[in-house]
């Protein structure tokens, strides 16, 4: 894909980026020019990936192996990467998880657990960066789901990703006046090598045709679609986006193979 973005001199932190959505459009920034902090969990993948994006877009990438739950660490890293790198001009809140699954199965620490992934996390990140969002004007990405919006099984997950598309409302009244604008996008179910729906294309081949039926166009989402909106929301283009939660979804109905 070629895009006009110009990212250059404006960093951008990017949670979850050693795979998936996150890899994608820490690969689609690179390639606008932006430098790069970037965290996850798995460290030798992150450090692996970071120094393939400096070798192939010659780009400052500084890394931490981290959980987006454990607050101190995440503080320090924002900080510690607007040190190295320059204020940030963009946050991508994109870590998201699950435990629980029905209302009966789902105890009150598979809740705290989600929560604290999907939207605390999130919102960590967020409040740690607002000074540096103040002084560049810049723009956070927040990373929802189509289940945030259409009814799927898995209850902690839907519900508190519909607390983001909320949030990416509240936030973007809250700090907008502080020149910071906050939006949220909504994959569809996105096809991620050896991920769950991988797995299934290539394990249960059936079942994943009946689930392609979902989509009008017969094909899953494609992270670096994703990641492309992403960029647009991060860029001076969406100046005028704001406290929008935009699908990106490939008119996906069922946001599941699994039922409802």
């Amino acid at each position: 894909m070629n895009f006009d973005y110009d990212f250059s001199d404006r960093p951008v932190l990017v949670t979850g980026a050693s795979h998936g959505l996150g890899l994608a459009t820490a690969n689609l920034l690179a390639a606008c020019g932006a430098p790069l902090a970037l965290c996850a969990r798995d460290a030798a993948r992150l450090n692996e990936e970071a120094e393939r994006l400096r070798g192939k877009f010659d780009v400052p990438v500084f890394t931490r192996a981290l959980d987006v739950v454990d607050e101190q660490t995440l503080v320090e890293f924002v900080s510690v990467a607007g040190r190295r790198l320059g204020d940030f001009s963009g946050i991508v809140a994109n870590v998201g998880g699950a435990r629980g699954t029905h209302l009966k199965d789902t105890s009150p620490d598979d809740w705290a657990y989600t929560l604290g992934v999907n939207v605390v996390g999130a919102m960590t990140a967020l409040r740690a960066a607002v000074p540096q969002l103040q002084r560049t004007g810049g723009s956070a990405v927040l990373v929802s789901s189509i289940s945030g919006a259409k009814p799927a099984p898995g209850l902690t997950y839907g519900a508190t990703k519909a607390a983001l598309n909320q949030a990416a409302a509240i936030l973007a009244q809250e700090l907008g006046a502080q020149g910071i604008r906050v939006n949220a996008v909504a994959p569809g179910s996105m096809l991620v090598p050896d991920r769950k729906w991988d797995r299934m294309r290539i394990e249960r081949p059936e079942e994943y045709a009946a689930f392609q039926r979902e989509f009008p166009g017969g094909s899953l989402v494609d992270p670096s679609d994703v990641a492309a909106v992403i960029a647009f929301l991060l860029s001076d283009g969406a100046r005028a986006v704001n406290g929008a939660v935009v699908p990106v979804d490939a008119a996906q109905n069922a946001p599941t193979a699994f039922g409802y």
